[in-house]
C-alpha cells in the first residue's frame, strides 16, 4: 500500500500524478547563487507540474580528500540565508546533516532532514533526526541491498515517526563505479514509502577523480526518463548554473539551463506509465 508523507499542502507518495522535485546547488557557495538557483527552479517546477522543494548542503562533510572544499560559508550564515530564502521565495527546504548536534542547529530551518548515504546505518544520527518528527530523506547506501531498507525504516518507526523518504543514489559495482539497480528500486515500492530517485549522484564516479569524485553527467538524462516509468515519488537533481566551476560534485551535476527540458520528459513519461 502506498503511504503519503505530507509537507504543507505538499502530498509525497509513488504513483502520484505531481512528482516531488528536490533540486538546487551541492553545495551553498554563495547567497547570490542559491537566490538565483532556486528562483529559476520554482519556475520550471511549476510549469512542469512539480512540487518543488529546495536543497543544498552547508558542509560537505564526506570529502574524499582534505585538499577538497568542505564548505564556503559557515553553518550560522547558512542558516541565516537559507532561513531569508524561505521567508522570500515561500519554498520548503532541505539539506543534509552529519552530526547530531547539527540537527538542533538547524531543526527550525528544515522541512526535511536529509541522511547522508554514508551515514544511513549510523543509529544516533537516525534516531535524532526521526524524533524531531520532521520528513527524514534517507539516502540508501551505495553498499547497501534495497532490501536492507526495511532496518533503516525501522528505525525511524520506532522513534514513532512515518514521515519517511527513501532515495535511491546507486550501488557500488566495482571500485569508482555506480550502477542503478532498477528491480531493486521497484522493489522499494513495496514498504510503501515515497521513493525518490537522485538522477545525479547515480552518475557519481566515486573518487574517480583521485582526490575527489567525478561524474558522467551524460548519463542523468537516461537514468531520469527510465526511473519514471516506475512511478516513484519524486526526483533529486543537483543543478548549477555552471557545473564546470562548481566547488563540488560539478561532474554531476545537471547545467541550470537544462532542467526545464529534463522535467518536462520526466513528467510526460511518469503520466505514459500510469
Amino acid at each position: 500500500m502506498s503511504k503519503k508523507v505530507t509537507l504543507g499542502k505538499i502530498n509525497i507518495k509513488n504513483d502520484n500524478e505531481k512528482l516531488l522535485l528536490i533540486s538546487g546547488p551541492c553545495l551553498l557557495e554563495s547567497e547570490k547563487l542559491v537566490r538565483q538557483v532556486a528562483t529559476k527552479l520554482i519556475k520550471h517546477s511549476t510549469k512542469n507540474n512539480f512540487n518543488f522543494v529546495f536543497k543544498c548542503s552547508f558542509d560537505k562533510a564526506n570529502r574524499s580528500s582534505d585538499k577538497t572544499i568542505r564548505s564556503k560559508v559557515s553553518i550560522e550564515r547558512s542558516i541565516d540565508i537559507l532561513k531569508n530564502l524561505k521567508k522570500d521565495l515561500k519554498i520548503p527546504i532541505t539539506s543534509d546533516v552529519h552530526e547530531t548536534n547539527q540537527i538542533d542547529k538547524l531543526e527550525s530551518l528544515l522541512d526535511i532532514i536529509q541522511i547522508p548515504a554514508f551515514l544511513c546505518r549510523q543509529t544516533d544520527l537516525i534516531r535524532v533526526a526521526a524524533q524531531t518528527k520532521k520528513i527524514v530523506n534517507v539516502k540508501k547506501g551505495q553498499f547497501l541491498s534495497h532490501q536492507e531498507i526495511e532496518n533503516i525504516i525501522l528505525k525511524i518507526e520506532n522513534q514513532n515517526n512515518k514521515k519517511i523518504l527513501i532515495t535511491e543514489r546507486g550501488n557500488s559495482f566495482g571500485y569508482n563505479y555506480l550502477i542503478n539497480d532498477f528491480k531493486g528500486v521497484h522493489f522499494m515500492k513495496h514498504f510503501g514509502y515515497p521513493i525518490i530517485f537522485d538522477s545525479t549522484h547515480s552518475v557519481q564516479l566515486p573518487g574517480g577523480m583521485g582526490i575527489k569524485s567525478g561524474g558522467a553527467r551524460e548519463y542523468v538524462v537516461p537514468l531520469s526518463k527510465s526511473a519514471a516509468s516506475l512511478r516513484l515519488a519524486g526526483f533529486f537533481i543537483e543543478t548549477h548554473p555552471n557545473p564546470e566551476k562548481a566547488l563540488s560534485d560539478g561532474p554531476n551535476m545537471m547545467h541550470l539551463h537544462n532542467m526545464p527540458k529534463l522535467l518536462n520528459s520526466i513528467n510526460k513519461i511518469n503520466k505514459a506509465a500510469k
